[in-house]
């Protein structure tokens, strides 16, 4: 061996690491990167926009295009002034309007009735979850008028509400009376608002179901044996555990009641007695079907539009503010 070649390799075992790593800068070691490998980063980076594009173009173009074209059509005139620029003129004529005045007290009402429409699938969830006595009743029928469609079920409820129909005929037996359910502005509003609830409950039921699974039962079994009484166990142990399904559940039924009553309001009352029972979708169907105002139907769309958002703004922040509770 000769010195030239052992002193070669002496000095190169004892070179630092900033040699080395200034081999690798420079791309002469082992360390630098071929043009597919930086091809395969890149292509890396942006396989997480690529999957998403689709999607993305689908709400632009289904979503939020015509959203934005509703919007800039309810600035523009009906009739005469058909295609010309209005201003503000439609969103004054709505405010104006007493139909459109009584669809936004109905949905105050709404918010009002919420904890109802809200309670009664949960009360039933808590029902089939301890077993009481009805149980298995509750878990057969539950979800059948989730399954029927509301014309069906505003037909149904026709029969049964009339002023003549049976549920009168037991009223008047039992010396109550009968009720005009769907004649009598002051009752058919909250008429047809029992009946969406009793079609929609099954869903909201489903869901609590599927949070009493989440459920701790060592705090069940806690309560049980100290003594607790079922209300009380629904207040102190049950509410507190299920507050995230609660909340998911209060924002979807919401918009459920602000979004799907329209088949119901058409079949049982087409908005009467005198427009009692308005709201802003059937406000919205009445100005572009039946009057041929579709901007002033575009005007309507956009508050009810903010409505919604709101509400959503609102589930939002429900279920950031239940993330840092947990």
């Amino acid at each position: 061996m000769s010195p030239v070649g052992s002193s070669g390799r002496a000095a190169q075992a004892g070179r630092p690491d900033g040699a080395r790593a200034g081999e690798a800068v420079d791309g002469r070691g082992p360390a630098s990167k071929s043009p597919r490998a930086r091809n395969g980063r890149r292509a890396d980076r942006l396989a997480p926009y690529i999957l998403v594009a689709p999607a993305v173009l689908i709400i632009v173009v289904l979503r939020l295009w015509p959203l934005g074209l509703g919007v800039n059509f309810s600035f523009t005139g009906d009739g005469e002034h058909n295609g010309a620029t209005v201003g503000f003129d439609n969103y004054a004529e709505l405010l104006d309007d007493p139909l459109f005045r009584t669809a936004l007290r109905n949905v105050g009402w709404l918010v009002l009735l919420l904890p109802v429409a809200v309670a009664i699938p949960g009360l039933l969830a808590t029902f089939i979850h301890l077993r009481v006595p009805g149980h298995r009743v509750f878990r057969s029928v539950y979800f059948f008028p989730a399954v029927l469609s509301p014309v069906i079920v505003g037909a149904i409820f026709n029969l049964l509400l009339a002023f003549d129909g049976p549920l009168n005929a037991v009223l008047g037996g039992s010396g109550l009376g009968p009720v005009d359910w769907l004649g009598d502005p002051g009752v058919a509003m909250f008429t047809v608002v029992g009946v969406h609830i009793w079609a929609t409950s099954g869903m909201a039921l489903v869901v609590f179901l599927a949070g009493f699974s989440t459920l701790d039962p060592a705090l069940l079994d806690a309560a049980r044996v100290d003594g607790a009484s079922l209300a009380r166990m629904i207040w102190h142990v049950i509410i507190p555990g299920l507050s995230r399904t609660i909340q998911f559940v209060v924002v979807t039924t919401m918009i459920g009641m602000l979004t799907s009553m329209f088949g119901l309001l058409y079949v049982m009352t087409s908005g009467g007695p005198e427009g009692s029972t308005y709201l802003p979708e059937y406000y919205i169907w009445v100005q572009q079907g039946q009057m041929s105002r579709p901007a002033l139907a575009s005007a309507a769309s956009t508050l009810l539009f903010l409505v919604m958002l709101v509400v959503g703004l609102l589930q939002v922040g429900l279920l950031r503010r239940a993330g840092r509770e947990d």
